[in-house]
C-alpha cells in the first residue's frame, strides 16, 4: 500500500553499473523502478504497463535509443511520456538530433544523480500540467481546446484540415521547441501516404493562412524544420 503512489520509472540502459546507481538514488527520492536492458524487454513491458517517464540511452545492444525515442513519440499510448535521454554522447548535434525527434530532456554522463532527479522532477509537474489542461492557450489570442479538437483565433473558431491541425497540435505541445520536418513528416504521416518536406512547407503556409494575427506564432527555423512560440514578438520601429 505504501508504494501506491510512488511514480513509476523505466531505466534503459545496458550497463548494469549506471541501472544500480540509477535504481539505488531514484528508490531514496521515492520512485518506483523498473531496468531494462535493451529495447525489446522495454517494448514488450509497455504492452501491459505504462510508466511516468522513461531513461533512455542511446547505445543499445539491439536498437539505437533515437528510434526507441522516436518510436515511443510517434505512438498515441506512450506519445505523452516524458523521455530523458542520459547518454555519454555528448556531441552539439547527438543533443540537438535527440531533442527533435522528441526526447524532453538529454543529459550526458557523467551525470549528477542530484541534477538528474531535479530534471525528473520537472519533467513529471510539466507532464501532470498536460494531463489536467486540456486547453492551450497562446499570446492571449490562440487557443487550442484538445478534447473538442477545436482552435480558436481571437475567440473566433477556425476550420482546419486533420492534417493542419496535427501539425498545430504537435507544435503547440511542443511550444518554444524547434520540431524538425522529419518530426512532422512521422506525426502526420498516419493518414498521407506521401510527405515530403515541401508538402510540409504547403501546409504551414495554408495553416498560417487560416491563423490570421496568430500566424507570426509559428517561426521558420532556416534549414531544420518550425516551432510556436508563446509570446508574439515586435520589431523595434
Amino acid at each position: 500500500m505504501k508504494n501506491e503512489n510512488k511514480k513509476l520509472i523505466y531505466i534503459v540502459d545496458d550497463e548494469p553499473d549506471i541501472c544500480e546507481l540509477l535504481s539505488l538514488n531514484l528508490k531514496k527520492a521515492n520512485f518506483n523502478i523498473k531496468t531494462f536492458y535493451d529495447g525489446n524487454t522495454l517494448f514488450e513491458n509497455l504492452h501491459n504497463e505504462i510508466p511516468e517517464l522513461i531513461i533512455l540511452d542511446i547505445m543499445l545492444p539491439d536498437y539505437d535509443g533515437f528510434e526507441i525515442c522516436k518510436q515511443l513519440k510517434n505512438n498515441s499510448k506512450t506519445y505523452n511520456i516524458p523521455i530523458i535521454m542520459l547518454t555519454a554522447r555528448d556531441t552539439v548535434e547527438d543533443k540537438v538530433l535527440g531533442l527533435e525527434i522528441g526526447a524532453d530532456d538529454y543529459i550526458t554522463k557523467p551525470f549528477s544523480p542530484k541534477e538528474l532527479i531535479a530534471r525528473i522532477n520537472v519533467q513529471l509537474r510539466q507532464s501532470f500540467n498536460k494531463s489536467i489542461t486540456k486547453k492551450l492557450y497562446f499570446a492571449d489570442i490562440l487557443e487550442l481546446d484538445l478534447d473538442k479538437y477545436e482552435v480558436k483565433v481571437n475567440n473566433k473558431k477556425i476550420d482546419l484540415t486533420l492534417t493542419e491541425y496535427k501539425i498545430l497540435k504537435l507544435l503547440a505541445e511542443r511550444a518554444n521547441k524547434v520540431c524538425s520536418r522529419e518530426r512532422i513528416i512521422d506525426y502526420i504521416s498516419s493518414h498521407e501516404k506521401y510527405i515530403y518536406d515541401r508538402t510540409v512547407d504547403v501546409h504551414i503556409k495554408n495553416l498560417r493562412n487560416k491563423l490570421g494575427t496568430a500566424a507570426a506564432l509559428i517561426k521558420n527555423i532556416r534549414g531544420i524544420g518550425y516551432k510556436l512560440i508563446t509570446e508574439l514578438e515586435y520589431e523595434n520601429s
